[in-house]
């Protein structure tokens, strides 16, 4: 059969042209594509080349390349059956993703890995110096194995930045799996368990070394990656997890196997500069190979000058070094090259150390426009020029528009930055870069992007902005222009993540002194704690805030802060305190004229009153409840606080036995959820619904309601909630008769109420259990 080629068409060739002019030379886009100097000429002459190597050549170009090819591609693809068309499918399928032409010299080590993995391993530590290539042979590897998901965790490079273990897990199951974290650690971990166990997951943690201490154990902050370690060996999961270090681990976790990566050998450094035309000169190249160890970032990094030295043999004469240099010498390789830029290139060299500014962690690259916002001191117009400069010698690393640098060469980026004038102004701009380019936060990654800020700001001990990153507002379809939109950590809190905002409001509260904003953040960690269940430490800093509210007459958030309180105190089942609570932010609101605050109120107490007795107080009952639901649909609330509102007032509407009017509510408070992907308030209203139904003798309607309910709670971890799921599911079995189920039930309610430390609530279950049986 004759073999299929493609030329690109005159528009595509022009196309094409322009694309270039990005690159430094056809070389570099030789370098790139892994092809030859010859293949890649043949293609900008308008020559014909193999497919394959013309769809290469296009992907390197960021081209669509039956774009480029024009009608010709549109031809070959629309072949009728039996003809040359299937010589052409055969040679245009999905392509798989290519190995970096970088990656070289490694069957021995992808050997190795598979044997370790054949024989039941399933974690392994791949341990080398730097630049040897362990994150390049990790991810090539990862990435070739055809793994439904791909989970990537880069340590940052300086121990203070590390990302707590909790909020990288929370991230992997909403962003990967589309899954709520729990709101125990425990629980998160279980859940990422079972996905582990039921699909097959790639795993990278990489640069482990910062987690480490001298004996190769985690220390103290970072003690749960232990945990995560022990979940991602366990025997029953289906994934299969890389972990690079320079250091190994002294954790003593079964299953986890080590591996030393040795350097690339002689024949691996040939075959890289070859494909670069370079032209190899054996002894010289020995030697070379010798003094550098073989490493593979420095062979990278080398090609720039020897090329400029105008071959292998000059550069030798002029650099050479004395032999015998272990991993020094790639330090030092990187230092001159640093030095060298730094005389012939001043611009880049500014660029290449400001860069070390990034975290590269949670968000492991850098866009563009974070380059070119750090070249402040560089006119407009040769801003991408510098960076094309960086490219060209190998010194940052890039893919589709994004940039990130070794961790050998960040180390150097940030010795120098830290040293330099700079360092203040560089964490400045990439705080104000970050804060930019999120308008509004829909997704966690937009999340993630945003709090970036945070730690630029507070890395220069600017903790004021720091905490402003957490508490300053974006537009937000889910809050009204009057409420003046969606502050950072409601927008995490939205998204379900947790651990990570209490962690650095936590952080940055202990670096300010009193004032408005500590007091915002201890209400920012109050409700993140009562969102996680924990009701103990959420009254710690609710009664934090509320001090500070009054020294300074915060009145508004004084209200807030004892309206706080009550909200815990109904959820351990305090009923009088919480009505005190209740009532006084009541009237600082009314007081402060806040009627949108005092609708709120007003809702709760309808409901918390109709606990007490709901015939004694029925017309202080309905006055409530035409203060607050009448006054809903008459302000511009945000969606929350109407679901919220209208979900109390019909538990009020529920205890004075008016089941229509429940309903009606329950059911528009779903209508609210709905908008808002709100969860929680969705678990909440199916069991109060499955309630009513459960009065109505309506039980099969009532357990769907109640499955939906705790489905949907135990998905996000909402404790309090989950505990009074099970609660009411026990006594909608109770009422039929299903003893051993609503005991289940009943029990799980218990111990879920015991781990919020909820004694009143455990006896309200327990006095429910008595006409079934105790444990």
């Amino acid at each position: 059969m004759a073999r299929v080629t493609l030329k690109a068409s005159p528009d595509g060739l022009q196309k094409a042209n322009a694309a270039l002019r990005r690159f430094a030379s056809k070389m570099v886009l030789a370098d790139l594509a892994g092809l030859s100097r010859t293949t890649v000429q043949s293609f900008f002459a308008g020559k014909e080349i193999s497919v394959e190597s013309f769809r290469q050549i296009c992907e390197t170009l960021e081209l669509p390349w039956k774009a480029i090819a024009g009608t010709e591609a549109e031809a070959l693809l629309d072949q009728p059956p039996g003809g040359q068309d299937v010589e052409a499918e055969s040679i245009i399928p999905p392509t798989p993703k290519l190995p970096s032409p970088n990656f070289i010299g490694r069957e021995g080590a992808v050997a190795d890995l598979n044997t370790r993995i054949r024989q039941g391993a399933k974690v392994i530590l791949i341990q080398a110096p730097g630049g040897v290539g362990k994150t390049t042979l990790a991810q090539e590897y990862l990435h070739a194995q055809g793994f439904e998901v791909v989970l990537e965790l880069l340590m940052a490079k300086e121990t203070e930045n590390i990302t707590p273990v909790e909020s990288v897990l929370e991230e992997w199951l909403k962003q990967d799996f589309q899954e709520e974290p729990g709101r125990d650690f425990g629980v998160t971990l279980e859940r990422l368990k079972r996905q582990l166990q039921t699909r097959k997951v790639g795993v990278l943690i990489d640069n482990l070394e910062p987690a480490l201490d001298g004996h190769g154990k985690f220390i103290n902050p970072h003690r749960r990656y232990g945990e995560l370690l022990r979940v991602l060996a366990d025997p029953s999961v289906k994934s299969v997890t890389l972990i690079t270090s320079r250091e190994p681990l002294g954790e003593g976790i079964g299953g986890i196997t080590n591996y030393s990566l040795p350097s690339l050998n002689v024949q691996a450094w040939e075959d890289f500069f070859s494909r670069r035309d370079i032209v190899i000169d054996a002894p010289t190249l020995q030697e070379i190979h010798k003094a550098y160890g073989g490493n593979a970032l420095a062979m990278n990094i080398l090609c720039d000058p020897i090329q400029r030295e105008a071959g292998m043999v000059a550069y030798w004469q002029e650099y050479k070094v004395a032999e015998g240099l272990s991993e020094l010498a790639v330090e030092n390789l990187i230092k001159e090259q640093f030095n060298r830029l730094e005389e012939i290139y001043p611009e880049a060299h500014r660029l290449l150390c400001r860069l070390g500014c990034y975290r590269y962690q949670d968000i492991p690259r850098v866009p563009t426009g974070g380059l070119l916002c750090l070249q402040w001191d560089v006119l407009e117009v040769e801003r991408r020029r510098v960076i094309e400069s960086l490219r060209s010698c190998s010194l940052v690393e890039y893919e589709k528009g994004e940039y990130w640098l070794h961790p050998v060469i960040l180390a150097e980026a940030i010795s120098r930055l830290r040293k330099s004038e700079d360092w203040k102004i560089a964490n400045q701009t990439a705080a104000i870069f970050w804060t930019e380019s999120v308008k509004t936060v829909e997704t966690v990654e937009d999340a993630q992007r945003a709090l970036e800020a945070y730690y630029h700001y507070f890395e220069i001990h600017e903790f004021e902005q720091a905490c402003m990153v957490i508490l300053e507002r974006r537009d937000s379809r889910w809050r009204t222009k009057v409420e003046g939109g969606e502050p950072l950590d409601a927008s995490f809190y939205r998204l379900g993540l947790f651990q990570e905002i209490i962690i650095v409001s936590i952080e940055v509260t202990n670096k300010l002194s009193p004032g408005y904003s500590v007091t915002h953040l201890y209400e920012v960690i109050a409700i993140g704690y009562e969102s996680l269940g924990d009701i103990k430490k959420a009254i710690k800093y609710a009664v934090k805030f509320k001090k500070l509210a009054q020294k300074y007459s915060f009145y508004e958030l004084e209200a807030d802060a004892i309206k706080l309180i009550g909200r815990c105190q109904m959820y351990l089942g305090e009923i009088d305190k919480a009505i005190n609570n209740f009532e006084e932010a009541k009237v600082i609101y009314e007081n402060q004229y806040l009627h949108r605050n005092t609708m709120i109120s007003s809702c709760y107490l309808a409901f918390l009153k109709t606990l007490i007795d709901p015939k004694i107080n029925k017309s202080i009952i309905y006055k409530l409840i035409e203060e607050s639901y009448i006054g809903f649909l008459r302000t511009d609330l945000s969606i929350w606080r109407k679901g919220y509102g209208v979900l109390y007032v019909g538990l009020a509407y529920k205890n004075m036995r008016e089941f229509e009017n429940a309903l009606e509510m329950y059911y528009k408070a779903i209508e609210y959820s709905k908008d808002s992907n709100f969860t929680q308030l969705k678990g909440m209203a199916s069991y109060n619904l499955a309630e009513v139904y459960r009065e109505q003798s309506k039980f099969e309607t009532a357990l769907s309601h109640h499955g939906e309910s705790v489905q949907l709670l135990e998905k996000i971890g909402a404790k309090c909630d989950l505990a009074e799921a099970y609660y009411q599911r026990g006594l909608t079995h109770q009422a039929m008769g299903n003893s051993s189920n609503s005991l289940a039930d009943f029990q799980e309610a218990i111990r879920l109420y015991e781990d919020m430390e909820a004694p009143k609530q455990v006896a309200k279950v327990r006095q429910a259990m008595i006409p079934t049986s105790l444990p």
